[in-house]
């Protein structure tokens, strides 16, 4: 007997100025299947989702859900055909509870007013139903990102969700919220639910996929089960020849301090030192929620210095504010770059200098042509895929935008980067990318600070490596003694070799 087909897209084409986003792509998704959609950055994933789910109109095609088909969807018909997205960055509101944000825009009740019991209620039943242990009175603001990812699923399955699309659902979670994570994906598909995974962590679709389809440049390359194909064969179809995920190797000569952090204290970590050298690689590993990305906030100016010192090139530096870093030769590539690494609605050449646009200015007057000429020379040396400087940040894919934040920062005169997990929501061939750049930085006298979650990263391209746990440092690991159990157990809490 033939699968039940739930989703069948066909043909569907969407262009943009210079730019086709999707070029005929055709597939189906079955019935209670869980279907991974995977493709390298500007693929044509993140628009194809948005079609599905009204928020962009096609060029042309149809799309085809619970047999009924359609040349274009709206929001309001996506929802009415049981159709969900969760997207990278959650559509929650910060300032109100978990209860009221599952069941935002619905009416629960008759009558003039709103029952918060009543909603709480409902919410703590889809939680049970979920496994969950979590208070449906709490706000927003105040749950970790795993949580918020649970009110995202909760919310959509208080709408009786039938296809339910989860895009990079694993990327702001530990190891064991991913666990959690898996076994609700597992339980809904049970109850029925069909969901489409999207994902650059390959090793995640063999734990929780059926099947598997791949785009490349816009267009459909094919479907496999997933049981039929190896990690390397994915990479091959994304990537459209053979592709070895590896660590460039360096051979940068490690050389004087430029960098001290004596007794930190601020944003919620205490008392933490460490040095930094020119054509180093410094690694920073700690589980979620250990303070890493809140010590390089100290660092960058972005916070508060509560007591501690730090010093630049063996001189003791007061640094208040962002501007103040900038000026001191520090740059910051945060892990939310959409929020925090670039402005989306402004285009690749003003994100590239904005940093310093003091620096191309004469008198009164902006050098237009040095900023074109600046622009353009980043563009180029980080192949920066796009038809033109004028393109809006928003326009292009995540990796491309990673790059346009590296452009500001350097095009800032940076010689220390923070680097703040530098290739979180990216492809493998951007990664690669990503880290012959670190690499040529470190060989041209940067010297670079690397946070990361991803522990065969850290390990594949830091020189050393310290631990947080805890808002503290727990430890401090050289090249040689590299060990993911030790710096698991590190980052953990445990004890440091040869302690008491």
């Amino acid at each position: 007997m033939a699968e039940k087909i739930i989703l069948s897209v066909k043909d569907i084409v969407k262009t943009y100025p210079g730019v086709v986003a999707i070029d005929h792509v055709s597939f189906d998704v079955r019935e209670g299947e869980v279907h991974a959609l995977i493709g390298e950055n500007g693929a044509g994933k993140s628009t194809l989702i948005k079609t599905l789910s009204g928020a962009i109109t096609p060029d042309s095609g149809s799309i085809t859900i619970n047999g009924k088909t359609f040349d274009s969807f709206t929001p309001a018909l996506a929802k009415e055909q049981g159709i969900s997205v969760i997207y990278q960055e959650f559509t929650l509101v910060p300032g109100i509870s978990a209860a009221e944000n599952v069941f935002l825009g619905e009416k629960t009740k008759p009558g003039l007013f709103v029952d918060i019991k009543e909603r709480e209620c409902r919410t703590q039943e889809l939680f049970d139903q979920m496994g969950i242990k979590l208070d449906p009175s709490q706000k927003i603001r105040d749950l970790s990102p795993a949580m918020q990812q649970i009110v995202e699923i909760a919310k959509a399955i208080s709408k009786n969700v039938k296809l339910l699309i989860m895009d990079e659902p694993t990327a702001p979670l530990t190891t064991n919220e991913v666990t959690t994570l898996f076994r609700i994906i597992h339980d809904l598909k049970e109850r029925g639910v069909t969901i489409i995974f999207i994902s650059h962590r390959l090793e995640e679709l063999f734990e929780v996929a059926d099947r598997v389809t791949v785009m490349r440049d816009g267009q459909y390359v094919g479907t496999r089960n997933i049981a039929d194909i190896d990690r390397q064969q994915l990479i091959a179809m994304m990537a459209g020849r053979e592709m070895k995920e590896s660590y460039p190797s360096r051979k940068t000569a490690i050389g004087e301090e430029v960098l001290r952090v004596e007794h930190l204290t601020g944003n919620g970590d205490k008392d933490i030192s460490f040095t930094l050298h020119k054509g180093e690689i410094l690694g920073f590993a700690g589980l979620v929620g250990a303070g890493r990305t809140e010590l390089m906030r100290v660092i960058y100016g972005a916070n508060p210095v509560e007591s501690g010192k730090i010093f630049l090139h063996g001189k003791e530096v007061k640094i208040r504010s962002c501007g103040d870093a900038i000026r001191h030769g520090i740059g910051y590539i945060p892990e939310d770059r959409k929020n925090q690494g670039v402005f989306l609605r402004n285009t690749i050449k003003w994100n590239t200098i904005v940093n310093d646009i003091p620096g191309y200015s004469k008198g009164l007057f902006v050098d237009t042509k040095a900023e074109q000429r600046v622009a353009e020379e980043y563009r180029a040396r980080f192949n920066i895929r796009t038809p033109s400087l004028e393109q809006k940040v928003n326009n292009l894919s995540g990796g491309n935008q990673q790059k346009v934040v590296i452009a500001k920062t350097l095009a800032a005169k940076s010689s220390i980067i923070i680097f703040d997990e530098p290739t979180r929501g990216i492809d493998v061939s951007a990664k690669q990318e990503i880290y012959k750049l670190m690499n040529e930085l470190v060989a041209t006298g940067h010297s670079i600070i690397m946070v990361s979650s991803d522990m065969p990263e850290l390990l594949g391209m830091s020189d050393r490596i310290v631990v947080i746990a805890e808002g503290c440092k727990n430890g401090e690991v050289e090249k040689a003694d590299f060990d993911q159990n030790y710096i698991l157990d590190l980052a953990s809490g445990g004890k440091v070799k040869g302690a008491c």
